[in-house]
């Protein structure tokens, strides 16, 4: 978990450093594009079958929803202080929980409910409305959180019939299909060094992505994602070195009370599921 923050750091700021030269919609092809290069030799290892299904229409759906959240997160990281785009990033599970609430018609308990209620409190504590304007930025990504959370339901759903190398090999042929034609709409020839950033976004996306999922299976989310917060620490350092963007206090905090909710989110998830 903790290698996986590194690399996802890694990948947002080399996403903020090219968006000046690349637009957000092309270096999200490129990353899903790479990102099936990356993944072929588990296609060329289990064959084709890997992509039989009877749900392709979940499938679809999934990939939609992920193509427009990765949109919508990558245009923002290129708009706001990328402190405030993972801090905000944080609200993924809360959106979950709430969507699985009112689609799933999950149960929700006081505590649970009173965890989302302190996730909401602290995305207003980062967000600061009233005294800080709203950036576009800040609103793409926390509509990128939400996309995202309903996606994470799509995935719950997917799990149940699905093996987790079916969902991935359709996630990445999928996005890279659907992010295609966005992308060609903003097409720019990327420079060498253009090429090579773009290389590193799919590397360090697939590297995080392998490591999240490796650390869910050797344990709890509960246990896990604590470790999350570790991308606020590294974004916070790299934008400093690179962007001279620093922190403020309430960002800090707002990010500890929204993470905190997802931890605890995910550990009554936990106590259900082994009850």
């Amino acid at each position: 978990m903790a290698l996986s923050t590194v690399a996802f750091s890694v990948m947002h700021v080399i996403i903020r450093y090219i968006s000046d030269d690349i637009h957000p919609f092309q270096i999200a092809f490129f990353r899903n594009f790479f990102g099936l290069i990356v993944f072929m030799p588990w296609i060329v290892q289990n064959g084709l079958g890997i992509f039989r299904t009877e749900r392709l229409s979940l499938h679809m759906l999934r990939s939609g929803l992920n193509v427009v959240a990765m949109f919508m997160f990558f245009t923002a990281l290129s708009l706001s202080p990328i402190a405030r785009v993972t801090a905000l990033g944080f609200t993924a599970p809360i959106f979950a929980a709430l969507v699985g609430v009112v689609l799933l018609r999950e149960r929700f308990y006081l505590r649970r409910w009173t965890a989302l209620l302190l996730g909401f409190i602290g995305t207003l504590v980062i967000l600061r409305p009233g005294i800080l304007a709203i950036d576009l930025g800040s609103m793409l990504v926390l509509g990128s959180a939400l996309l995202w959370g309903i996606t994470l339901i799509v995935i719950k759903l997917l799990s149940r019939t699905e093996s987790s190398i079916t969902i991935t090999a359709y996630m990445n042929l999928l996005l890279a299909i659907l992010a295609f034609v966005p992308a060609l709409y903003v097409w720019t020839m990327p420079s060498w060094e253009g090429w090579i950033w773009l290389m590193v976004i799919a590397i360090s996306g697939t590297v995080a992505q392998v490591g999240l999922a490796q650390s869910l299976k050797e344990a709890d989310a509960s246990t896990v994602m604590p470790l999350d917060f570790l991308k606020l620490i590294w974004v916070a350092i790299l934008g400093y070195l690179l962007f001279a963007e620093t922190v403020d206090f309430f960002t800090w905090i707002g990010a500890a009370i929204v993470l905190g909710s997802s931890v605890y989110l995910a550990y009554r998830e936990t106590q259900i599921l082994r009850t």
